[in-house]
């Protein structure tokens, strides 16, 4: 169990508040799919993606964006207990799925950058230690099926 301070609490609650899910998740899943794109390989369905502009414009890989949004919504609510509430998510993704489970990390990376540049100066240090921290919770939860 990971131990929160109110200040990270109260960071990444405030943080997640102010998102646009229609906006960073498309974005951040969009950004990772273009800087990694090995990562396209689990996305075989969702057509074109063979350039920067059709991914932007894809609009699978905008609905997908939206559903990781949520399953950070899912973390946020349960942040006392973020591995059982994605354990069923990280059963999905090693034994349905065979994601390979850096991808977790390059997208929560995409995911930091993302909601940066819609912050601006908002994302201090401190918001940014505190999302950067939340992140790497979830990442390691959805990474417990596959040890």
């Amino acid at each position: 169990m990971v131990a929160w301070t109110d200040a990270e609490r109260n960071a990444i609650t405030s943080v997640f508040a102010k998102l646009n899910p229609d906006v960073v998740g498309p974005n951040a899943l969009a950004r990772c799919l273009i800087v990694y794109p090995w990562t396209q390989r689990y996305f075989s369905k969702f057509g074109n993606l063979y350039s920067a502009e059709t991914i932007l414009g894809n609009p699978m890989v905008a609905a997908h964006g939206k559903v990781v949004f949520g399953g950070l919504e899912m973390a946020v609510k349960n942040l006392d207990d973020i591995k059982k509430t994605f354990a069923p998510l990280s059963e999905l993704h090693s034994e349905k799925l065979h994601v390979d489970p850096d991808n977790f990390r390059l997208l929560a990376d995409c995911l930091t950058l993302v909601i940066a540049g819609q912050m601006g100066a908002a994302f201090t240090p401190e918001v940014q230690a505190a999302w950067q921290k939340f992140l790497a919770v979830v990442v390691s939860a959805l990474c417990r099926q596959y040890y």
